[in-house]
This record gives C-alpha cells, sequence and structure tokens, in this order.
C-alpha cells in the first residue's frame, strides 16, 4: 500500500463488489468548475445486448435488388427461415416496411423490420424512435482502402467479445476502468452539487465498467427493489423466530457501521462507505414503497423486469433528489454462430415489447420528453452467413427512442449489401463503421447537458471526426 494514497483507494472501488452495487461516492471531487446543463431532469438508459446483434437481421433490406443481394450472401441462412414459403417473418413481403422522413437519402431503397419488432415498428412510425446505421468503434474515419494504408489506426482487439464489449462501453479494451456512462454522470455532479450522487449511475444489470465513475459508484437496483444485505435483509437466513432478533439488531449494525471509531484514515473511509451502501439501498427502498408505484404491466422476461426497475426508479426521482441519470441494462443471447433462426427472432420480441411498455410507462408518468433510450451491442455480425448462423462482425445498427428524439429518420449509413464495396471488408462482409461510437456517444451527451469541453474529456477521439453531432436529439449535425 506504499505507492496509494487515500483518495486512490477511495476511488479504485478497493471496497468490494457490494460498494459499487450500492450507490456510494467519494466525497473527494475536485474544485475545477464544469459547465455541464442540468437544469430539468433528464436520463438515458443504455440497453446492451451482448454477444453481436446481427443487425442484417434486424433492420432489413426491403427493395427487391438490395434484398437479393442480402439473399445471396446468406442462402444458408434464409434457407433455415423457410425464406420462400409464403410464411417466413424473412420473406420479403412479411418484412415490416419502415417510412423515414428522409428516405430520399437512400434513393430507390426500402428496409423493414421482422415482425417479431412489431412495437419498435410502430414506436418508429411515431417519429418517436430512430435508427443509427453502421455504429462501431473507431479511431479515425476508415473505408476498406484505409485498412491498409500504412499508420491507419485500427480499435484494438476487433472482434474479440470482451474487449469489444468494454470498448463499447469505455473506449478501451477489456481492463480499462471508466465508462463514459459514468464520465457523463460525472460532469453534471461535477456541474451541481446539489444534485444527489447516490443514485446518478444506477444499474438493474451487472455491474459492468460503462457506469464506472472516476467519481461516483454505481447504485444497483432490481425488480424487487435495491441490493440488500442478505443476512439482515431476508430473516430467514439466520432464522424467522423472534429469538434471533438480537443477533439481527447487531449484524445491521456491523454493517452499518454505526459508531465505528476506527482511526485508521483507510479503514474508517472502507467503514463508511460501506456503512453508506446500506444506508442508500434502504433510502432507496423506502422512497418506492412510499410511491404510488407504476401501473404499466412488463413483459415477463429479463430484459421486461429490468426496464420495469428503471421504470420504478425514474418514478422516484424526485424523491431520490436525482435530475441527472445514467441507467444500464442487458440482455445476452446475441452470440449465435449456429441456431440463429430459432434464437434472434424470440430475442427481438423480448426486445420490442419490454421497450414499448417502457415507452408507455414513461408516457403515464409524463417523463417520455426527458428520457432517451439506446442500444449498444460489441459488434454486428457478418453479412455472409456460415450456415444457419453468422460470425463476429464490426459496425452494425442501433436504436434510439425518446419523446425528445427526432425520429421515423435513418441516421448514419445502412450500405447497400455489396459485398465488393468500400463499407465491407475483404472478407466475410464485415461493415466497416461509418459512425464512431463516440459520435452515437456525444449525440446522446450532448442532449444530457455535457459542453463541448466535457464531451472532449470524455471521449478522447471524438476530434477525429467533422461531425460531433449526428442529429437524432435535435442537435447541430456538424
Amino acid at each position: 500500500m506504499a505507492n496509494m494514497n487515500r483518495r486512490n483507494f477511495l476511488r479504485s472501488g478497493a471496497a468490494t463488489g457490494f460498494l459499487a452495487g450500492t450507490g456510494v461516492l467519494s466525497t473527494l471531487t475536485s474544485g475545477k468548475a464544469f459547465a455541464a446543463n442540468t437544469s430539468g431532469y433528464k436520463a438515458l438508459v443504455c440497453i446492451f445486448l451482448k454477444g453481436g446483434m446481427d443487425h442484417a437481421d434486424t433492420v432489413i433490406p426491403r427493395d427487391q435488388a438490395s434484398y437479393d443481394l442480402l439473399y445471396n450472401a446468406r442462402r444458408g441462412l434464409y434457407g433455415a427461415y423457410g425464406v420462400g414459403s409464403g410464411s417466413s417473418s424473412r420473406d420479403r413481403a412479411n418484412l415490416m416496411t419502415l417510412n423515414p422522413t428522409n428516405a430520399a437519402n437512400f434513393g430507390s431503397r426500402q428496409f423493414g423490420l421482422p415482425e417479431q419488432m412489431t412495437g419498435l415498428r410502430e414506436i418508429f412510425e411515431l417519429g418517436e424512435l430512430a435508427i443509427v446505421g453502421n455504429v462501431g468503434p473507431l479511431i479515425e474515419p476508415m473505408t476498406r482502402p484505409d485498412l491498409t494504408r500504412v499508420g491507419a489506426q485500427l480499435p484494438p482487439r476487433l472482434f474479440s467479445h470482451n474487449d469489444q464489449q468494454s470498448t463499447w462501453m469505455s473506449l478501451g479494451v477489456e481492463g480499462a476502468q471508466y465508462g463514459w456512462g459514468g464520465a457523463f454522470a460525472d460532469a453534471a455532479l461535477r456541474s451541481d452539487s446539489s444534485l444527489n450522487p447516490r443514485y446518478a449511475m444506477v444499474s438493474a444489470g451487472p455491474n459492468d465498467v460503462f457506469l464506472s465513475g472516476k467519481e461516483g459508484r454505481q447504485f444497483t437496483t432490481s425488480a424487487g427493489g435495491a441490493q440488500g444485505v442478505t443476512l439482515v435483509d431476508q430473516p430467514y437466513v439466520l432464522g424467522g423466530e423472534s429469538r434471533f432478533n438480537a443477533a439481527r439488531d447487531l449484524l445491521d449494525e456491523y454493517v452499518s457501521k454505526t459508531g465505528y471509531g476506527e482511526t485508521n484514515l483507510f479503514a474508517r473511509d472502507f467503514a463508511r462507505q460501506s456503512g453508506n451502501g446500506v444506508i442508500n439501498s434502504r433510502a432507496y427502498d423506502t422512497a418506492l414503497e412510499s410511491s404510488t408505484g407504476i401501473t404499466t404491466v412488463f413483459p415477463a422476461t429479463s430484459i421486461g423486469s429490468q426496464l420495469r426497475s428503471v421504470a420504478n426508479t425514474i418514478s422516484i426521482q424526485d424523491k431520490l433528489d436525482s435530475n441527472r441519470q445514467v441507467f444500464y441494462v442487458f440482455m445476452g443471447g446475441f452470440d449465435t454462430h449456429s441456431g440463429q433462426t430459432n434464437t434472434l427472432p424470440a430475442l427481438q420480441t423480448a426486445l420490442s415489447e419490454a421497450i414499448s411498455a417502457f415507452r408507455t410507462s414513461m408516457v403515464t408518468q409524463g417523463t417520455w420528453d426527458d428520457v432517451t433510450l439506446f442500444t449498444m451491442s460489441e459488434f454486428g455480425r457478418t453479412t455472409i452467413d456460415n450456415g444457419d448462423g453468422t460470425d463476429h462482425g464490426w459496425g452494425g445498427h442501433h436504436f434510439v427512442t425518446g419523446g425528445s428524439v427526432v425520429g421515423k429518420q435513418i441516421y448514419g449509413d445502412i450500405p447497400t449489401p455489396d459485398l465488393d464495396g468500400d463499407s465491407f471488408t475483404s472478407t466475410h462482409g464485415r461493415l466497416i463503421p461509418k459512425v464512431s461510437v463516440e459520435q452515437y456517444a456525444a449525440t446522446l451527451g450532448s442532449w444530457f447537458g455535457l459542453d463541448a469541453g466535457e464531451l472532449a474529456a470524455a471521449l478522447p477521439n471524438l476530434s477525429n471526426f467533422s461531425q460531433k453531432d449526428l442529429g437524432f436529439l435535435g442537435g447541430a449535425t456538424t
């Protein structure tokens, strides 16, 4: 511990995984002035689709020429779907047509969603959902010729699940400490000292790096409330009889660190953080219990349950005194090397139904204009199939929805599936991203309230791209 000072100890998260899940914030913040706009309430909700969502099996070309190109690249996969039977969800006639207001940007080309995504298609047509095409990790703009250019800067460890998940979340490979979701919340907290830091970064899923901030710690919740202390909060563990109450009270006092008098600074800070974690969890549950609750019925799926937790938290944000929040949820199962026809449609149904329920809840609460939900995934998948599945790709298409979204438009680029074009790698038909993760993030961050300097600090490669704001949240596109 010779090289570790007290500030680094607190920020390192050395206080165990429980602390990371209970929303503890170090009080050792910088005195530097920040300019993030924190007026009103705003929330970002990230859904991470782990495994690599197949973008070309989600936003599907519907004009005959483009559809035929994709069909020829995926004969095995389309055969497994039973394309040509007239009843397949991937038959061209059965794709749900999208009617973007910027259709002229794509000439005669058309796009559709599979019938499993009815809810998302309805939100798109309402003008409250945008599609951002061909997003992926980039250090600088890239095309096929650039891949062999001397000095070209490519993101490290492409096509690796863990590394690309981390790159999307933190702009660094596995082992990175801080995520850009955490950086956005940090900027808001530094800008306004009146904000409650305990519930600024909320995960309804795992404690991934996306919500890891230099100043804050993510708070973990679930459909049943905040993460608690099992030995104290679950009476059956120690025994339900009253004779165990004294032991339970002593244990509660221990985990809450009531009256802890340690003189060592490291031990005292650890104890304070641990105790505050318990207190924060109970304060959250008290706020939830005292609220009227949400009335929207969410689907009984993992993603449905997680988004219900997010909706619950947003419904009590006034009680939590937190008007800037970043949320994180996830879905797994998108690594569809085989059996894609049996896996992806069900995942698409679950995603669409959960987002639709979430929108209904936000509209009912009157907060839909204040919330922006967006998807991420470590990569798209190859255009060329490998039978009834696809391999790891690079760029992919994503959804952004909310009452402030300039929807019913396709941003970025969805290239014609001509595998000889400069938008694809020379093997497997991997999409070379047109839009960087950092451009995608900057558009979200600008709406969240960050200024140009704060965005540049959180997104170090943003300066390499001329377009800083993609426009899907009404910002400037240059």
